[in-house]
């Protein structure tokens, strides 16, 4: 990958060609603020509406428009021109040589500003991974004096290229990271299987990118994680504790936003720190409310979630910045499914989101309270472990009394030891009725 920021930052020209008909009102902002993200200064931006349905095979954009492109990179002197589509080896290759300039494509442009953000060991290797997986199919017959010369006997032909050896060469490097990523992932898997064992129950926020999920997860948290006003500003998934209630905690998850056509092989790139939003038992999908095309964004982070096969995992609506916007028409659609109202920024409606989210992670729990012997310590232990205390008191005779919520599988439990039978594990529906035991 290029080193956008060190050769080409001051002089780049930016090219945004619009598909027909066009589905999104927002891809031009957008388009600005991932360039900005990255750090790059523009000299001007180019409008184009494609309006044939069939893409011209050496360009993408039609011989005329690419001409109009050329004369602007002549006028500005700009070394580089960024399109917000994204182009194949071929076409970013004939493009270099009709505008004498270097181009980048809208995943090349992404892949820059990903290469900026990571910084733990993990995050650097996908972003490496993603890089050289793009960088594979575009590599350049440019050092044909380096071939191997011919062979002597026969005249076997040229020996191996310099643009092969660079391709064994990804291909080791690839190989080397998918197997330091593999370590990882197990590493990773070892912390998850130590949660699931102590049943704590898992949360990740997730939502477009710049939508104010590191905002809010600095608020529940009380944590200083980085939060800007910039795509991507978030990229290694970051966990911490989260104070429920009745003294039960959970851990929750700052993940990487989610982008208008996340291409498929970033994707695969991340597929081990996006395991962490699929591995989760409840999500906030974090929305910004102050932006008009936060429908088509949630559509959007619905797909995503789907291709990481996420999308049946209990979710929570949080409509965030409520400050800025607020109009009830714009969410009639969305009664069906659980929401509140937010704004990270002054605090409004926290209390109401940690309630929910209370709800939701303890909606399969049935309430109940029990009488424990003091001989029956292990029991009592499991419950502080597995389950959520309400209260706990002690009698005059010494028993101890604890109320406590629970899921199934500790039900179960309970009956195996003999404190529930199955008769009451059947009948007890948020019962609160004493059972007494040794």
């Amino acid at each position: 990958m290029i080193d956008v920021n060190k050769n080409f930052s001051n002089n780049a020209l930016l090219v945004h060609v619009e598909k027909f008909p066009i589905v999104s009102s927002n891809t031009k902002e957008e388009f600005k603020d991932l360039a900005t993200s990255a750090n790059i200064e523009f000299n001007e931006v180019l409008y184009f509406t494609k309006k044939n349905k069939n893409i011209d095979i050496k360009y993408f954009i039609g011989k005329g428009d690419a001409d109009y492109i050329k004369s602007k990179v002549e006028l500005t002197g700009s070394k580089l021109v960024i399109f917000n589509i994204d182009l194949s080896p071929s076409q970013e290759r004939n493009l270099e040589l009709h505008l004498k300039s270097r181009v980048l494509d809208r995943t090349g442009l992404i892949l820059d500003i990903f290469s900026q953000r990571a910084f733990s060991y993990e995050g650097k290797l996908q972003v490496e991974l993603a890089q050289l997986n793009y960088l594979s199919t575009r590599l350049v017959r440019g050092w044909s004096h380096l071939e191997r010369q011919k062979g002597g006997i026969g005249l076997r032909g040229p020996g191996e290229t310099q643009l092969e050896t660079d391709r064994r060469l990804i291909r080791a490097r690839i190989k080397t990271i998918n197997k330091r990523l593999e370590k990882v992932t197990n590493q990773r898997q070892l912390s998850r299987n130590l949660r699931l064992k102590n049943n704590i129950p898992r949360i990740s926020i997730v939502g477009y990118t710049n939508a104010g999920k590191s905002t809010l997860f600095n608020l529940l948290t009380k944590n200083n994680t980085l939060a800007e006003d910039k795509l991507f500003a978030t990229l290694d998934p970051i966990h911490r504790k989260l104070e429920i209630s009745h003294n039960k905690n959970a851990i929750i998850s700052d993940t990487v936003g989610f982008i208008r056509e996340l291409p498929h092989h970033l994707i695969e790139s991340f597929k081990s720190t996006l395991s962490e939003v699929s591995e989760s038992d409840l999500l906030l999908h974090v929305i910004d409310l102050s932006d008009d095309n936060f429908l088509s964004y949630i559509k959007e982070v619905d797909n995503v979630l789907e291709s990481i096969k996420s999308e049946k995992i209990t979710k929570i609506l949080v409509f965030n910045k409520i400050d800025q916007n607020y109009n009830p028409e714009n969410f009639y659609h969305l009664q069906k499914n659980c929401f509140c109202y937010i704004s990270a920024k002054t605090g409004y409606g926290i209390d109401n989101l940690k309630k929910i989210i209370f709800e939701k992670l303890f909606e399969n729990y049935k309430s109940f309270q029990i009488e424990l012997s003091n001989t029956q310590g292990e029991i009592r232990s499991s419950i502080y472990e597995k389950c959520n205390v309400i209260d706990d008191v002690y009698t005059k005779s010494g028993h101890n009394v604890i109320k406590f919520m629970a899921n199934q599988s500790f039900v179960k439990y309970l009956c195996k030891k003999g404190i529930l039978t199955d008769k009451d594990k059947k009948n007890i529906k948020n019962s609160q009725e004493i059972y007494k035991t040794g």
